[in-house]
């Protein structure tokens, strides 16, 4: 992601590779044949970032340039340099040719001289990772190198769209609920009528008996 802040923007190489998922902010100058990889962040707050020609900055590494009215600290990496991974760097100044390894820290005012290794790296690292004899042009030559390969490696990038996601299933539809079976049509007067014959029927067996008792009174 390349951002403005305020009235800075980067200045980025035309050969330059910055991953997708980098973030280069404000007044940042990278430089030819650079190598910005995934996660790593440039950002110039107050004063500028320079990145010379050929360096590789590695995944989540963070370089960051500060300054206000007071004090200015920025950052200079040269050119033929490699940034490990989760390198921070602040305001400091890193000659050419250097190798600062993996979560090394480097603070405001700082200097690395050229042709340093910055941080503990087994014997014999740039042959077994970088395909390089010892020398003195060691670290300029992993850098060169890497940045070429990188640069190749992530030149037909594109992103990819996520596939959309299935829509989860509908659930069925609610069956209403079950309505009571229909009353069945009674004819009702007729039941009315029998109970009015059965009742007028106990009446009369009741005043018939009522006759009698008093009868076997007398």
């Amino acid at each position: 992601m390349i951002v403005s802040s305020g009235t800075k923007k980067p200045n980025i190489h035309a050969s330059a590779y910055v991953a997708p998922s980098a973030v280069v902010s404000g007044d940042v100058t990278i430089e030819e044949g650079c190598a910005v990889l995934h996660g790593a962040v440039i950002t110039s707050e107050g004063a500028p970032v320079a990145i010379g020609a050929n360096t590789v900055i590695m995944e989540n590494a963070v370089l960051r340039a500060s300054g206000g009215s007071a004090m200015q600290f920025p950052l200079s990496v040269g050119e033929s340099c490699i940034i490990g991974p989760g390198a921070f760097l602040s305001g400091a100044t890193i000659e050419p040719a250097c190798f600062i390894a993996a979560h090394s820290v480097i603070r405001n005012g700082a200097t690395v001289p050229e042709n340093t290794t910055v941080g503990e790296i087994p014997k014999g690292f740039f042959g077994e990772i970088f395909n390089v004899e010892e020398s003195p042009e060691m670290r300029a030559q992993a850098a060169e190198n890497y940045a070429g390969f990188l640069r190749k490696i992530h030149a037909q990038d594109a992103a990819i769209a996520e596939p959309a996601k299935k829509a989860a299933p509908k659930a069925p539809p609610r069956k209403a609920a079950e309505e009571p079976a229909p009353m069945q049509n009674t004819e009702v007067e007729k039941v009315v009528d029998v109970m009015f014959v059965e009742l007028e029927e106990a009446r009369l067996r009741r005043e018939a008996a009522i006759e009698r008792q008093k009868k076997g009174k007398r």
